[in-house]
């Protein structure tokens, strides 16, 4: 295999990860005003939560995330960093001509973060929910874009001769692009139900469940949609085999936690978004950024460091990769007890 084989690979390697891992995160800042009131089966018909118990149950849903959800986030920016490196000319023409929705992004991101660390810091209902509402927005933002944004990338964009974008905003809100937002909205929120469910109990474990049999059921549909009219266009039998692992990766999901097996639900959601993205870089090799005319579409060798800056990186990622998984897998292990608002003090500060 050569190197720009490598990381190609290496790249869409760290793409599943920050899906994999960042989506149940955004899954549960979506929900948080959801399943921080509950659905109601646990109160007489026709009263309202108690405001107490909503906090608690908010906050049981952050610190569900609250250890891991940083180290999720890493993963992005080393994809952005081996772009940078191993392929500059593509980063320069992805990140040039969909400046917009990525500069999006970054502020979604940043306004959800700072709803993490300050959120916690003042005792007012109305300074709780200014920052619930920045998590909320900060979750929902990223889960939709990132979808268009991959699917113009795998369905090719208007590029010239100078592999310079040659579009606007509004041609990337194209329906098929749409269609994929849609997608990755609904694979994480219910692949944050699931986590939810996997990580609680009492109450709030079972509403999560509630909500993932619900999202999962629809997002099914989305999904099946979306990547059937992806493969339609671009796909290759490889990537047409990925994606309909994915999509039985999904339905099993759903028939898991139906059944209550969260676990198995969690791996189902997992395997649903991994083997989605590897459907779409495989349908996208061994172009980087198709375009709309295809003799201006930049390929992978076009787009390519030299080779001695791929034999460093190369170097580089061998040693340190291991040392990141190892740290990562173990604050995982530490953190892996189930947790219920029993386990949340009703002091408003933490």
């Amino acid at each position: 295999m050569d190197l720009v084989t490598f990381w190609f690979i290496i790249i869409a390697v760290l793409w599943t990860g920050y899906f994999v891992l960042e989506g149940f995160d955004f899954g549960v800042g979506m929900l948080l005003p959801v399943l921080g009131k509950g659905l109601g089966h646990d109160r007489p018909s026709g009263s309202t939560p108690d405001p107490t118990e909503v906090e608690r149950r908010k906050r049981l849903m952050l610190t569900t995330i609250g250890p891991v959800w940083d180290g999720n986030e890493v993963w992005v920016l080393t994809a952005g960093g081996a772009i940078f490196a191993a392929f500059p000319h593509w980063y320069a023409t992805l990140f040039s001509g969909f400046y917009l929705p990525l500069f999006l992004i970054l502020v979604a991101l940043i306004v959800r973060n700072l709803g993490f660390e300050y959120r916690g810091k003042g005792d007012s209902d109305a300074w709780r929910r200014g920052w619930d509402l920045a998590i909320v927005i900060g979750s929902i933002v990223p889960a939709l874009l990132w979808g268009v944004a991959f699917a113009n990338i795998v369905n090719g964009v208007p590029l010239d001769a100078n592999m310079e974008y040659t579009g606007n905003l509004f041609t990337l809100l194209n329906p098929l692009a749409l269609l994929g937002g849609l997608t990755t909205l609904g694979l994480f929120l219910t692949h944050g139900a699931i986590y939810l469910a996997l990580k609680t109990d009492g109450d709030i474990r079972t509403d999560a469940r509630a909500i993932a049999l619900r999202t999962g059921l629809a997002t099914a549909v989305v999904a099946v949609v979306f990547l059937g009219w992806t493969m339609a266009r671009t796909g290759n039998a490889a990537s047409w085999a990925l994606a309909g692992l994915a999509a039985v990766a999904l339905v099993a999901a759903v028939a898991m936690i139906r059944a209550g097996r969260e676990g198995w639900a969690f791996i189902g959601t997992a395997a649903t978004i991994a083997l989605a993205v590897w459907a779409l870089f495989v349908a996208l090799f061994p172009d980087v950024m198709p375009a709309t005319d295809p003799q201006f579409s930049l390929t992978a060798a076009k787009a390519a460091s030299t080779e001695l800056t791929l034999k460093i990186m190369t170097g580089a990622a061998l040693v340190f990769t291991p040392i990141v998984l190892a740290y990562q897998g173990w604050s995982y292990w530490v953190f892996r007890q189930r947790l219920s608002t029993s386990h949340i003090p009703a002091a408003a500060h933490y």
